[in-house]
């Protein structure tokens, strides 16, 4: 999605990969929060059920490809720069995004 910035050992590592990308992320999270709110209006107004779970499906889709995104700027940032580190923070990293997947793929 983005290219991963490069940090520097005297930076401050909390410079995340989705940096570059933050506002893209803020306006789709916004866009997602819009679709939550509409959703509890088509409950209060007693919309029909499949219009209600068709928008959750789209509201479901809209939260994984995010998710995706994150998680191809964690890897292409965070492990990157850690696994070039080398070490128990390499190792962590990997672990970390292992764990992310595999609630990914869970969820």
């Amino acid at each position: 999605m983005t290219e991963p910035l490069t940090v520097s050992p005297d930076e401050d590592q909390t410079q995340y990969g989705y940096i570059s990308n933050k506002e893209g992320y803020l306006k789709r999270l916004r866009r997602i929060e819009g679709q939550a709110r509409g959703l509890q209006g088509m409950v209060t107004d007693d919309k029909y059920c499949i219009d209600i779970l068709t928008q959750v499906s789209a509201m479901t889709s809209a939260l994984q490809s995010v998710a995706l995104a994150l998680l191809d700027d964690h890897l292409n940032h965070c492990v990157r720069n850690a696994a070039a580190a080398g070490g128990e923070e390499a190792d962590a990293k990997i672990q970390e995004a292992s764990a992310a997947i595999a609630r990914l793929v869970r969820s």
